[in-house]
């Protein structure tokens, strides 16, 4: 495999170090501190004024303490604003909230392997690397293996003492799931029992997803890891705001920032953070922070854990060949970066993992707090 070195950087940023640029970025929001007041505790309902352009979003942060944002109050802690334009076709404070409040309904977290003894994290990424193998072969998107991802993370956290033997069931089924929702021409489920290799019928699947729907209690709509990044990365890049569902920004950007999402969902630890928090920390290393802020509405605060436990992978990624866009069959030009593409990243893993275990200074990172963990602190 052909290697290349240095880090993935925007490209004005080039030669600085993840050290150097986390200390620049505590600078900036230092000063910013000093300028501003932040609103005292208490609650507020969130107010969207009829007829305005931008509505104020009173929480704690985009991310943290929006309980219901359409029918309970949310926790104040500081003002945030909508980055979303104005949209021809929506109330853009209304996508904008409905997005929020996903990332709350839809809980996800690592402590879902202590309800399975039996199973080891390795065993999810090794499951989660072999569904981006299958959703290349059959050219399904990003979407789908996130969707599927979601739902095998939230299914677990629903099942106490899992059989390793019954992973690549539940985890097919959760693509054949995803696929039917976000695909216009799913694989049959005889494809996807085929490629089992005999280990899973077609009965046990049908059987698993019956059992799936109703754990997740149908819930299958969430904001996924690669939903929020393509919503930060089109707003960083939007020069048209009447077309802004059309994508506007670099094809190859993308892949490479994918590319570092799809190696970091392997790690069960990413499910510590918020899927908006992961795809703006991922961001961050191609780009300067003020954007990502403006795009997110995220604080340094909230994503500087998400940063640094991702900078191994970052420096992992880096040593590797540069991602590529592939060539589809039936697949247009402009769609084929929405295509999930597969590597070795289950070695990849292994030496980001290997990295994150060395101490900084003498100092292990820290570990932060789950989302759920979060949600529940406030």
């Amino acid at each position: 495999m052909t290697r290349r070195s240095g880090r993935l950087q925007a490209k004005h940023e080039h030669g600085s170090t993840h050290g150097d640029k986390i200390a620049k970025i505590k600078k900036e929001q230092c000063s910013r501190k000093k300028t501003q007041k932040r609103l005292n505790g208490g609650t507020q309902n969130l107010r969207v004024q009829e007829g305005t352009s931008k509505a104020e979003v009173l929480t704690e942060t985009p991310m943290e303490g929006l309980q219901d944002a359409f029918d309970r109050p949310a926790f104040l802690h500081q003002t945030q604003l909508c980055p979303l334009p104005q949209l021809s076709w929506g109330s853009s404070e209304d996508v904008w909230v409905k997005m929020l409040s996903k990332e709350t309904k839809y809980k996800h977290s690592k402590n879902s392997l202590e309800r399975h003894p039996r199973l080891q994290p390795k065993m999810r990424a090794v499951l989660l690397d072999w569904l981006m193998e299958v959703c290349e072969a059959y050219f399904l998107h990003r979407q789908t293996f996130y969707l599927a991802q979601d739902f095998f993370d939230r299914f677990m956290l629903t099942q106490e003492n899992m059989e390793k033997e019954r992973l690549q069931l539940i985890g097919i089924t959760a693509l054949f799931i995803a696929s039917k929702i976000e695909e216009i021409y799913p694989p049959k489920i005889m494809e996807l029992a085929y490629v089992t290799d005999g280990a899973c019928l077609e009965e046990e699947i049908l059987q698993m997803e019956l059992i799936m729907l109703k754990a997740l209690n149908w819930d299958l709509v969430p904001e996924t890891v690669v939903s929020w990044m393509k919503l930060y990365i089109q707003m960083a890049s939007v020069y048209d705001f009447t077309n802004l569902l059309v994508p506007q920004f670099s094809q190859e950007t993308y892949i490479q920032i994918t590319q570092l999402l799809d190696l970091c969902i392997l790690d069960i630890n990413s499910l510590d953070f918020k899927y908006g928090v992961l795809a703006a920390a991922a961001f961050c290393h191609f780009i300067s922070f003020d954007i990502v802020q403006k795009v997110s509405g995220l604080s340094w605060e909230m994503v500087e854990g998400c940063v640094n436990w991702m900078a191994p992978f970052v420096e992992t990624m880096a040593s590797y060949e540069r991602a590529k866009l592939k060539e589809f069959v039936k697949v247009s030009s402009d769609d084929r970066h929405n295509i999930q593409t597969h590597v070795d990243y289950l070695s990849m893993l292994h030496e980001a993992q290997q990295k994150s275990t060395i101490p900084v200074n003498g100092i292990f990172p820290p570990t932060p707090p789950s989302s759920a963990e979060k949600s529940s602190s406030h």
